[in-house]
């Protein structure tokens, strides 16, 4: 029998772990880097004791969709400054978008980043390639070999794939692969140029729309294809009400397309965009109250598959810009549990085991991943949050390199106080 090295019991929290069907107050043993009981009593005396009482236990949190900025873009984030992130806000998995400084679009890139995250990462770093060379949507990036070494999924994220053709070659080429494309779902020629949500609101502040209808034709196009190709095609941060209705009508057929959303197109609307702020600019935009209540009921009911943050960090001096020239995107990771308890299952809209399943099994079904779960015998991945504990996000405190965040100044109830990856304590207030 192997030695124990290191124990670490969680007492007396209440468990969530949908993968199981845990809705309890257990203890949590863990030895090493593995889970080693789920019981209302575990009585050994272990090296290391978290005291849990009054607080959830869920497994750790799972985000698909994060963007770390490694390679070339280490000024905005990195993966140490990005893993400190994720920790505090209860993750211990997220997967990289590859739209980086060179493109990840090749096998060499791949492992120098998986190794680079194994170096510096406090949780589990994931890696995503590119479908196409360079982004540019002209010619297939290098699939089998990435998937060989490691990719999890690939991805244009940040440009519409624009071919038809080029994107159905993808879908062949990586049906027998069984890897997911994530797709960043708006028909070019109708956003170009545009920093906000196509309504009265653009108009009366004189800002450049990108309609909603742009996000429906592209994904109309690509379940459609999906369809067509028997394949698997993911769509990224869906924001609009009719593509919740494609996607879902979609699924009906039987045809094997999954969504994700995020919290910021769940709880915020385009009525709150100020041109003398640029921290409200995101990519897909910000939409209505239509479109908000659209995607909690396709969470609610499965449309919607999981919740990612879509964390999107950049230097001050990108965003302190006006409004149609600042980069779109905020750092997300550390409010976006808080968020999501304060706004939806505080206030009765969402099942709190509804949401901690499309923040942990759910990601994990969809895309291969071990975690979401613990099971006994699965990796030790777990957070522990209060959920009484009430909080002002100060964004200036983020763990993140970006400073800035549209939910600053909120009053949110519910944080992370503990996170453990691979059985190792990695955040902790």
């Amino acid at each position: 029998m192997a030695k124990i090295t290191h124990s670490l019991l969680i007492k007396g929290g209440r468990v969530i772990d949908p993968a199981n069907g845990i809705d309890a107050t257990s203890d949590v043993l863990i030895v090493d880097d593995h889970i080693a009981a789920v019981h209302p009593s575990v009585e050994i005396e272990a090296h290391e004791t978290i005291d849990a009482t009054g607080k959830i236990v869920v497994p750790g949190l799972i985000d698909m969709h994060v963007h770390l900025r490694e390679p070339g873009q280490e000024y905005k984030e990195d993966f140490e400054s990005g893993s400190r992130a994720a920790a505090a806000g209860g993750f211990t998995t997220v997967a990289t978008m590859p739209n980086t400084k060179p493109v990840v679009d090749n096998p060499y890139l791949v492992e120098a980043m998986i190794d680079r995250a194994a170096e510096v990462g406090l949780i589990n770093i994931k890696i995503i390639g590119a479908l196409t060379k360079g982004q540019r949507g002209e010619q297939l990036a290098d699939l089998a070999q990435m998937d060989e070494v490691g990719a999890v999924a690939f991805s244009d994220d940040g440009h519409f794939v624009d071919s038809a053709k080029m994107f159905l070659n993808a879908l062949d080429y990586l049906k027998p692969l069984d890897r997911l494309v994530i797709c960043h779902e708006e028909e070019t020629t109708l956003v170009k140029g545009g920093s906000m949500n196509e309504s009265l609101n653009s108009a009366r502040l004189g800002l450049k729309g990108r309609p909603s209808i742009a996000e429906d034709i592209a994904i109309a196009r690509d379940c459609l294809l999906a369809d067509y190709a028997c394949a698997r095609v993911h769509f990224a941060h869906v924001s609009s009400a009719r593509a919740v209705d494609i996607i879902r009508s979609t699924k009906e057929r039987g045809v094997r397309v999954s969504a994700e959303c995020t919290p910021q197109h769940l709880t915020l609307t385009d009525d709150l965009v100020d041109p003398a702020s640029a921290a409200t600019k995101i990519n897909p935009p910000l939409r209505t109250k239509a479109d908000c209540e659209a995607l909690l009921a396709g969470l609610i009911d499965g449309t919607i598959d999981c919740l990612v943050t879509d964390h999107s960090p950049h230097a001050m001096y990108e965003k302190e810009l006006p409004y149609n020239q600042a980069q779109s995107g905020f750092p997300g990771l550390e409010t976006a549990l808080a968020v999501m308890l304060t706004e939806f299952v505080w206030t009765g809209r969402l099942p709190l085991d509804k949401l901690i399943e499309k923040m942990t099994i759910a990601p994990a079904n969809l895309f291969g991943l071990d975690g979401g779960t613990l099971s006994v015998g699965a990796r030790a991945d777990v957070a522990i949050f209060d959920p009484s504990l009430e909080w002002t996000v100060d964004a200036k405190e983020f763990f993140s390199k970006a400073k800035f965040s549209p939910f600053d100044g909120k009053k949110l109830k519910g944080r992370v106080t503990h996170t453990v990856c691979n059985g190792k304590v990695v955040f902790k207030i």
